[in-house]
């Protein structure tokens, strides 16, 4: 209780920036748990939700005090620089693909999203791909190599990129009868589904860890590292842990607590 009164008289004016994944502010994650951290520590959080490139890039150039993202291979680059501090993960949910229920490309009964994509590339089905370098969109194209399939140039054709976030891309792919691969927590989040629905699940390649990282003060002196440390602490520790496994949307559980203890 000591600890906690001190961190709270010391850290009461701080403002804190965090760069954090468009899925963790549109599952509404962030408005739940937030309000518990300011609460235990004084600290205001302020978030700028983008897609985990961008995200990235923002901290790179020094804007923000710390990152919640889910890219891990871009996040350990980014902690390889020299831009971060060491990432610890944080939780994790899992990518789906959703389409309409006429299912052109016959994905229902599919368990392999690597089969499934390339059944979609075959049929030249309607796909709407965020197309913004997202964690999200690195994940997708991670998938689409696996195929072999050159999504770069069915660009335009069969294969939309919206350039947007992923509440956005749900919005066209439902519009133009298209499969859109999402995270869970915003398909389960988003209010216009349509006839769409989630047509494949379950495979292993689909897992989506997120990580928090403090960025590196010694890159970017005006960084908040000592309120951004307090944050990555509570995030990772038994509070923050439990609030994010406590959030839920219509009984549903969205994200899944992992930090290492």
């Amino acid at each position: 209780m000591l600890a906690a009164t001190a961190i709270s008289a010391t850290a009461a004016d701080d403002v804190i920036i965090v760069q954090s994944t468009t899925s963790t502010q549109n599952s509404g994650l962030l408005d739940a748990i937030l309000p518990q951290f300011q609460d235990a520590t004084g600290i205001e959080v302020r978030v700028v939700a983008v897609g985990t490139g961008q995200a990235l890039r923002n901290a790179r150039n020094g804007d923000g005090d710390v990152l919640l993202v889910h890219a891990k291979p871009a996040e350990e680059a980014f902690v390889a620089e020299g831009f971060g501090l060491p990432r610890r993960d944080v939780m994790y949910n899992d990518f789906v693909i959703v389409g309409p229920a006429t299912d052109p490309a016959g994905l229902a009964n599919e368990a392999d999203v690597v089969a499934a994509l390339a059944r979609i590339a075959a049929a030249e089905a309607p796909f709407a791909s965020r197309g913004d370098d997202s964690g999200t969109h690195k994940a997708e194209l991670r998938l689409w190599g696996d195929t072999g399939t050159d999504v770069a140039a069915a660009s335009g054709t069969w294969y939309r990129e919206t350039g947007s976030g992923m509440g956005a891309t749900l919005n066209a792919g439902v519009a133009m009868g298209a499969y859109v691969l999402t995270d869970r927590a915003t398909w389960i989040s988003f209010g216009n589904k349509g006839d769409h629905r989630i047509l494949l699940e379950g495979d292993p390649r689909l897992f989506n860890q997120y990580g928090v990282i403090v960025v590196n003060p010694e890159r970017h002196p005006n960084v908040q590292a000592a309120a951004a440390q307090t944050f990555a602490d509570w995030l990772t520790g038994p509070d923050g842990q439990a609030a994010i496994a406590a959030f839920k949307v219509d009984g549903t559980q969205l994200f899944y607590p992992n930090a290492a203890p």
